[in-house]
């Protein structure tokens, strides 16, 4: 199904290239993923509404799971992506109806007298801080709050309130929308792409108005039940201001009826329509930004120091030395090796577990593969936020993709090792299983939390399906033909013989693992700043779109990892210790174990309004998920070239 919608847009994509080149002149802008409307005067809109949202408990429910007014024509779901369906979205049609540069204040409706499960219900959504999230036009609605004289703002508005020293709670039951609107002249040709990604080419558009901002005040009013149920929805009611004393507000309590109603007022803006995203993704800190990218490159610089001194000092000056000497002197130096010469015959000695480190690589340059065509396309804008879901969906379809790339890499590492193509096919089957068979185990303990909580966060039955579909029919064949693919690569040889008897390691005053966990520190410190807004981004909803940053974060990344897992395999092997291997691996894939604490910081000191077991299990468990691709990640890209670095110093070594 979404394969096929991929590539449904890139034939789209390739028409409208078609189009371009046949059709004289255009005056075009092209925004990916969105839909340039122009409203007459007096047009309707319909708002939508999504899945309700806490910072507190993290657990989504539908908007109609409360006693809200619902639309006359009834409760229809919008069609949604495989990205929205799981980040838990729910988007229904609203009964709310927006007339184009028409201000108004209307009668929405009535509840009947509310049961004791339903006050309850509203009850805890009001403590627990959940938001409604609606949308118009595509542009969640926002609100601002003062909070020690700084304007916040939010997008969402809170399902109800309970005041400082009262026992009591309220509903919002009234909406102060305010609508920008840009008027709009029509001038020539523009192309455009609907919200389903296929790209046009509009001629001859209308003149109007473009919504260019949502936002809203959200009051509780108390009104008189009797005489508002003569009303029929729509009809016109009288403004209120806000706020208001908590005497004219509306209580939430069993057989209380609440009257909803709602009034618009639209205002003339100077902002245009490719800009009405920028007050959503509005980043404060950037110089924060700056000085994580300036102290990830203090610490290449430091590594790139060590790993200069390692190379040219002493690899390349041993290495100069010893092809100087004439044979005679090589015999007698070959008697008084010392460091990493003495374990030639047993550095390329196959290491414990060898199938399960070529599947764990294999594995971790598959999601670096994804994270970085991800960023990169991100960083382009051809992920647009206003493509709700779009940016998982992509990830997705991205790794499935790249199932081909992971198998050529775990079974060349595994040809390597063995010397022999046998056993292949297991190699690559583990491949395409070991993190997606992870993720699947975690994803269904969390899913079944979800579920008994009746959330819209748990994964329908239907998806769960449709993901193991696309697992064997895309991921797992491309896996196993990438595996045929690396059996048929030329082998890559060792440049010297490995003994039969394995030499002993010296023993050392302190474990080996204890240098590898802390060398982890090094490529934390590089992302640790941009982790904390991700993380926000995750679990506070707030809009993460500094794409540019993250891909530098990322390049610093990668080259720290390398330089962390070259150094201390270089260390390793001047005391003589050569089972490098795996230590290469988790040198830098250790920073995994630091993000993971970082997690769990985050948690306890900056997610202290989440509330319950339940809660802090999804977080957990996310997060689980989220190191585990880090380790793999950061791991192959420390033991690749840990690897060619081994191969590279001992391929210069001429000793019998």
């Amino acid at each position: 199904m979404f394969p096929k919608m991929a590539s449904a847009r890139w034939i789209s994509a390739s028409l409208l290239v078609l189009v371009l080149s046949l059709h004289p002149v255009v005056d075009a802008f092209y925004l990916p993923g969105t839909f340039m409307h122009t409203y007459e005067p007096g047009e309707e809109i319909s708002a939508k509404v999504n899945s309700l949202t806490s910072i507190e408990t993290e657990l989504p429910f539908s908007y109609y799971s409360l006693p809200y007014c619902k639309p006359p024509e009834g409760v229809k779901k919008s069609a949604e992506n495989l990205g929205e369906v799981l980040m838990g979205d729910q988007i229904d049609n609203s009964p709310y109806r927006f007339r184009v540069n028409l201000n108004e204040s209307v009668y929405l409706c009535t509840t009947d007298p509310l049961t004791k499960e339903q006050a309850e219900l509203l009850k805890n959504r009001a403590r627990n801080l959940y938001q409604v999230n609606m949308i118009l036009d595509n542009l969640p609605v926002m609100r601002f709050t003062e909070q020690n004289g700084m304007t916040i703002q939010w997008t969402g508005y809170p399902v109800g309130y309970n005041p400082m020293g009262s026992s009591e709670d309220y509903v919002i039951n009234h909406l102060k929308f305010r609508v920008l609107v840009h008027p709009y002249q029509a001038q020539g040709d523009v192309v455009v792409t609907s919200e389903d990604g296929v790209a046009m080419v509009e001629s001859d558009r209308k003149s109007g108005f473009q919504v260019v901002g949502f936002e809203v005040v959200p009051c509780s009013v108390k009104r008189d039940p009797a005489a508002m149920t003569k009303l029929k929805m729509y009809e016109k009611v009288d403004s209120v201001s806000c706020p208001l004393e908590l005497e004219k507000s509306q209580v939430i309590r069993e057989k209380e009826r609440i009257t909803f109603t709602y009034e618009v007022e639209y205002v003339k803006s100077n902002i245009k329509w490719p800009s009405r995203w920028d007050a959503y993704l509005k980043m404060d800190g950037a110089k924060v930004h700056w000085f994580s990218i300036m102290n990830s490159m203090m610490v290449v610089f430091f590594l790139a120091g060590i790993v200069f001194v390692i190379f040219l000092r002493t690899v390349r000056r041993d290495l100069t030395r010893y092809e100087e000497m004439d044979k005679e002197a090589q015999a007698q130096m070959n008697e008084e090796l010392s460091g990493w010469k003495l374990v030639v015959g047993d550095v390329f000695r196959e290491p414990c577990c060898s199938k399960l480190l070529c599947v764990m690589v294999a594995d971790g340059i598959q999601i670096t593969g994804m994270a970085v065509v991800t960023i990169v396309f991100a960083a382009l804008g051809f992920l647009s936020p206003a493509s709700r879901g779009m940016l998982l969906t992509g990830m997705i379809i991205l790794y499935l993709f790249l199932g081909i790339i992971a198998g050529y890499v775990g079974v060349r590492i595994w040809r390597t090792i063995k010397q022999t193509s046998e056993g292949w096919k297991s190699v690559a089957w583990l491949t395409s299983c070991f993190f997606p068979g992870i993720v699947f185990i975690i994803l269904t303990v969390l899913n079944s939390i979800l579920w008994g909580k009746k959330s819209t966060g748990a994964i329908p039955i239907s998806l769960f399906f449709t993901l193991l579909a696309l697992w064997f029919c895309i991921s797992v064949p491309l896996t196993l033909i990438g595996g045929l693919l690396g059996t048929r690569a030329a082998s890559i040889e060792f440049p010297v013989r490995t003994n039969q008897i394995p030499r002993e390691i010296p023993e050392r005053k302190f474990p080996s693992w204890l240098l590898v966990l802390g060398a982890g520190t090094l490529p934390f410190g590089t992302l640790f700043i941009e982790l904390f807004f991700i993380l926000s981004s995750i679990w506070l909803g707030r809009f993460y779109y500094v794409f540019g940053f993250l891909f530098i974060v990322l390049f610093l990344l990668v080259i720290v990892c390398g330089e962390v897992s070259l150094v201390l395999t270089y260390m390793h092997l001047c005391v003589e210790d050569w089972k490098w291997w795996w230590k290469a691996f988790f040198a830098s894939g250790s920073v995994a174990f630091y993000v993971f604490l970082y997690s769990i910081n985050y948690l306890v000191f900056d997610l202290r309004s989440l509330s319950g077991p339940v809660s802090a299990t999804l977080y957990l468990g996310y997060s689980l998920i989220m190191a585990l691709a880090i380790m793999l990640s950061t791991g192959a890209i420390g033991f690749l070239l840990s690897f060619y670095f081994v191969h590279y110093l001992f391929s210069s070594v001429k000793i019998d």
